[in-house]
């Protein structure tokens, strides 16, 4: 079935205090998408940022971020008061995150909303519920944040010994010294399973479905790699053998070292590869559709020795293969999956990616800047995701103006487009994508407002500026809505309504 949708970060949502988030202009982004006959909404990673706030370093690959919890909710529950939220400081430009003003305020303010909630003694049945339902991860993580702020922002492997190898002795200490502090960690995350679930629920309804985005790494960071080092390839004192990078190439001699530990997949495979199943499935109760980022990871994967300064002696390694999947399948009725197949693309990586049987992705702007790419309309097949572009590229308009004379003159001579306006040629790259055969089509929203590069969401291999971006509040109109609706008609890909049981 031919469908659409938008792409479109939870961050990035307007709103009042300082961050997008579960408030009621994300409703309001789900009411403009049924209206254009949008049948898929796609957000980046929801887990709770660190260092460098990028979604893909998340300190827990199952908890949520507590920079999306509506604080308007939170007055309306009575845990909060509107002067405390509009008396805090989240930065003064509405375009732009300033993540260091979430940073030093937000948790001020969800501390007194958590007292209110203890005091009142409010929901405290569904809370425990949340608890016990949730315990296979959320323990761990609530003692893995705990002791990270009693530490200043400290890494777990340079923590005490006792506390980093999770002596029962030091954690049974910990529970009695940080009780307030993990049990606030409880509330965070129980406030932010509750708002996700009722905005997702609300999507439904709307016959809108939610793309997730699952990192394929974790961060070395993380209470996943503190609370589980049998996962990963570590030694004795728990620091990885191996991380993560990308072998030497064309765009970089050194290559990149990303710093990721690497999963020991051969302990993975004799638990029948347990703890990505509980990872697939705390995700599927996020979404609806999980885009796994970095796809070829499964089939191959660079390793470079830990400690070293570049990513120049590394190697490459088997994945998992079909194992991985195989397995999955056996837990899930059913994988509906995305896989971010970008890059190198080899035999290899092509025969894993059709034998999952999972769609891959398109993106025009890699299409029209090489002769016959991989990447254009005619070499498109039925199960794919096209995009114009994702989140790592800069917004299609600001593109065009970039790119070569050559690629320039190539993309308008295979589009037929002789728009010598920028804003026009980006609306024909995005017609471009509806008419592809592709079932699914995502488009940036920055694309259909023509934005340029000041709403680039992330820059490769760049540590500052990114992950910022915000839509100004009543941005959308209905000109634009119904201009998207147009060319869902059009081209075929209005959803279905599901049938009433």
């Amino acid at each position: 079935m031919r469908e659409s949708g938008i792409l479109f970060p939870v961050f990035s949502i307007p709103s009042r205090f300082g961050i997008g988030c579960f408030s009621k202009e994300a409703y309001e982004f789900v009411d403009f998408l049924y209206g254009a006959a949008q049948g898929y909404w796609q957000i980046l990673p929801v887990g709770p940022t660190g260092y460098g706030d990028s979604p893909y370093q998340p300190f827990s690959a199952f908890a949520g971020n507590p920079y999306f919890i509506s604080l308007e909710t939170l007055i309306e529950e009575g845990l909060l008061s509107w002067d405390e939220c509009c008396s805090a400081d989240f930065g003064n430009d509405e375009t732009k995150v300033d993540y260091g003003a979430m940073y030093a305020n937000r948790d001020t303010l969800l501390k007194k909303a958590y007292g209110r909630f203890t005091e009142a003694g409010n929901e405290q049945a569904e809370l425990k519920a949340f608890i016990k339902r949730e315990s296979s991860w959320l323990e761990d993580y609530a003692y893995f944040m705990a002791i990270k702020n009693k530490s200043g922002g400290a890494p777990w492997y340079e923590w005490d010994d006792s506390l980093k190898k999770r002596k029962p002795a030091a954690l049974k200490e910990i529970a009695k010294e940080l009780k307030d502090d993990i049990e606030f960690v409880y509330f965070k995350q129980y406030e932010f399973d509750k708002q996700w679930r009722k905005l997702r629920e609300y999507a439904n309804e709307k016959n809108v479905k939610i793309i997730g985005d699952l990192p394929f790494y974790v961060s070395l960071d993380s209470a996943d790699c503190w609370a589980h080092p049998d996962v990963f390839l570590m030694d004795k004192d728990l620091n990885p053998t191996v991380v993560a990078g990308c072998a030497p190439d064309a765009f970089s001699r050194t290559g990149q070292l990303w710093g990721n530990p690497i999963y020991d997949w051969k302990a993975l495979k004799k638990t029948g590869y347990d703890w990505w199943a509980r990872r697939i499935e705390r995700n599927y109760d996020f979404y609806d559709v999980i885009r796994i980022d970095h796809f070829h990871g499964f089939c191959e994967y660079y390793a470079v020795p830990f400690g070293e300064k570049t990513a120049e002696h590394g190697s490459m390694c088997k994945g998992p293969g079909m194992d991985l999947f195989n397995a999955l399948k056996d837990r899930f009725d059913r994988l509906r999956i995305i896989a971010e197949d970008l890059g190198n693309n080899t035999p290899e990586n092509e025969a894993l990616l059709e034998e999952s049987g999972f769609p891959g992705m398109k993106v025009l702007q890699y299409g029209f800047t090489s002769w016959d790419s991989y990447y254009v309309n005619h070499r498109h097949i039925n199960n794919c995701v096209v995009y114009t572009g994702t989140h790592d590229n800069t917004p299609t308009r600001a593109w065009v103006e970039e790119i070569n004379e050559g690629e320039r003159d190539y993309c308008r001579r295979y589009i037929n487009s002789m728009n010598s306006d920028y804003g026009a040629l980006t609306w024909d790259i995005i017609r471009e994508a509806y008419r592809s055969v592709a079932d699914l089509c995502i488009i940036p929203l920055q694309d259909y407002l023509c934005f340029g590069r000041e709403a680039r969401i992330n820059t490769p291999g760049t540590a500052e500026g990114n992950w910022e971006w915000r839509l100004r509040p009543n941005f959308l109109s209905e000109e634009l809505k119904m201009s998207i609706r147009g060319l869902a008609e059009l081209y075929g890909r209005v959803p279905r309504e599901p049938v009433k049981q």
